[in-house]
C-alpha cells in the first residue's frame, strides 16, 4: 500500500491527538510569521527614523567636517553643495532608486532675547524636503505656521518658554560664520512645535536653508547633503556608484558614508535581526514537539500492528518512512495555517498600523511613530519550510524506534 495514503488514513484514528499536533505547530507558525513581519516593521522604523533625522542613507560631506562633525564646524562645511547635489543625480544606475537628495546645515547657535541667552541647535534644510524627513509642521501649535517664508524660524514649545518667546516674537541668532567671524540673524517666529519630547523641544529650532547660508557666508553651502532611497538596504551599493561618481565629476575627496557605517544603529538592527532568527526557530521547535510525543505514542500504540507488517514483508525504511509522513503531514498542516494566518495579521495590522508614540516618546529626536508590519513572501516560504523542517527533525527519533523494533516482539506485545 502506498505509504502516503496509510499515513493520512492513521491521522484520522485518532482526530483528537492530530488536531493537537497541528494545532500547536499552527499556533508556532503563526507566531514566528506575525512576530517577524513586526520585527520588520520595527526595524524599517529604526532605519527610517534615523536616516531622515540624522543622515540619510546615503550621508556626503567633506572629510574635515567628517573628523569634527560633533562641533558641527561652519568652516569645514561643502563649498558648494548645489554642485553636489546635482552630481549625485546624475549618478548612472542610481535613478531608480533614487526618492531624494537634499542639503541641510546643523549648527550650535546661541539664542538671545530680553529674557536671557541659551544655547541652541539650528537645523536649516529644503522647507517642502523637510515636512517629510523631520516632519516638524506636523507638530506646530495651532495658530503658528511652518516656514513659509524668508526670514522665519519655528521653536521648540520648551525652548520659547525658557526664553520667554512667543509666536510673532523675534529671535536673534548669534554663531560663528565659515570664515570664523561672529554670524548674527534675526529670525520672526512664524510657529512653536512640541513633538513631546522634552530635550529636542528644550535645545532645537528650525531655519530656512537660504537663511542658514546667509549667516553663515556660505553662499551655496551646507553642512551635508542626504541622498534618500526607496529602500535603505540598497545603501551600501548607492554609496559606492555615489562615491565614484563624485570623483569623476572633479569632486573628489569627499566623504561619501552609507547610513550602516554612521552611529551604532545599524549593528542594533543586525543584532535584533540576529536574535530574532534563533528565537523564531527555537519557537518552532517547541511548536513542533508535541509532534514527537504524538508520533511515539501512535509508536508505542501500534507495537503489534508494526510486528505484523514487518512479518508481511515491509521493510524497515517503509516502516520509518510511514511514521516519519504521519509526522510530516502534521507539520505541512499546521504550517500551512500558520503562515496564512501570521500573513493575515501582518496584513490587517499593516494596512492601519501600530501608533508607538508612548514606547518611543522617551527618544531623543521626533519620530514618525507608527510601525507597519512587513510582509515578505520569502519569509513566509521560509516558516512554511522550518515548520515542516523541525516536524521532521522530531518525528524521526520516533519514526525510527518503530523501524528498529524485533518482529517476534512487537507481536508478542499486549
Amino acid at each position: 500500500m502506498n505509504v502516503w495514503k496509510m499515513a493520512i488514513r492513521n491521522l484520522g484514528r485518532n482526530r483528537r491527538r492530530t488536531f493537537l499536533a497541528i494545532l500547536s505547530v499552527f499556533i508556532a507558525i503563526t507566531l514566528v510569521t506575525f512576530m517577524d513581519g513586526l520585527i520588520s516593521g520595527v526595524v524599517d522604523s529604526m532605519a527610517r527614523n534615523f536616516t531622515k533625522n540624522e543622515s540619510g542613507h546615503v550621508n556626503v560631506t567633506t572629510a574635515d567636517y567628517r573628523k569634527r562633525e560633533r562641533f558641527m564646524p561652519a568652516s569645514a562645511a561643502l563649498k558648494d553643495a548645489d554642485a553636489v547635489v546635482a552630481a549625485i543625480r546624475s549618478t548612472p544606475g542610481l535613478g531608480p532608486e533614487l526618492v531624494q537628495v537634499t542639503p541641510r546645515i546643523k549648527m550650535g547657535v546661541v539664542l538671545s532675547s530680553e529674557v536671557g541667552n541659551k544655547a541652541a541647535l539650528a537645523i536649516a534644510g529644503d522647507p517642502d524636503v523637510e515636512k517629510s524627513m523631520l516632519m516638524l509642521d506636523r507638530a506646530i501649535l495651532p495658530g503658528g505656521a511652518y516656514l513659509d517664508t524668508p526670514g522665519t524660524a519655528i521653536v521648540g514649545k520648551k525652548l520659547a518658554t525658557d526664553l520667554g518667546l512667543h509666536q510673532g516674537d523675534t529671535l536673534k541668532v548669534i554663531t560663528e560664520k565659515a570664515d570664523y567671524g561672529l554670524g548674527f540673524k534675526k529670525l520672526k517666529i512664524s510657529g512653536i512645535f512640541s513633538t513631546g519630547v522634552d530635550t529636542f523641544d528644550g535645545s532645537t529650532f528650525m531655519m530656512r536653508l537660504d537663511d542658514a547660508r546667509d549667516l553663515l557666508g556660505l553662499d551655496r553651502g551646507a553642512s551635508q547633503v542626504l541622498v534618500m532611497l526607496k529602500s535603505y538596504q540598497q545603501a551600501d551599493r548607492a554609496a559606492a556608484l555615489i562615491s565614484a561618481h563624485l570623483a569623476a565629476s572633479g569632486l573628489g575627496g569627499l566623504s561619501v558614508q552609507s547610513w550602516t557605517a554612521l552611529g551604532d544603529i545599524a549593528s542594533l538592527i543586525s543584532l535584533t535581526s540576529n536574535v530574532y532568527f534563533w528565537g523564531e526557530i527555537i519557537v518552532a521547535f517547541l511548536g513542533a514537539f508535541i509532534i514527537a510525543n504524538i508520533v511515539m505514542m501512535v509508536v508505542l500504540e501500534r507495537k503489534r500492528e508494526i510486528g505484523i507488517l514487518m512479518s508481511m514483508g515491509m521493510e524497515r525504511p517503509r516502516i520509518l518512512w510511514l511514521f516519519l509522513v504521519e509526522g510530516v503531514l502534521m507539520g505541512i498542516i499546521g504550517s500551512a495555517a500558520g503562515v496564512i494566518g501570521g500573513t493575515t495579521l501582518n496584513l490587517l495590522l499593516g494596512a492601519k498600523g501600530l501608533n508607538m508614540t508612548r514606547t518611543i516618546s522617551g527618544s531623543g529626536i521626533p519620530l514618525d511613530n507608527i510601525i507597519h508590519p512587513v510582509v515578505h513572501p520569502g519569509a513566509v516560504a521560509w516558516f512554511f519550510a522550518l515548520g515542516i523542517l523541525v516536524s521532521v527533525i522530531v518525528s524521526f527519533l520516533p519514526s525510527r524506534t518503530a523501524s528498529r523494533m524485533d518482529p517476534i516482539d512487537a507481536i508478542r506485545s499486549v
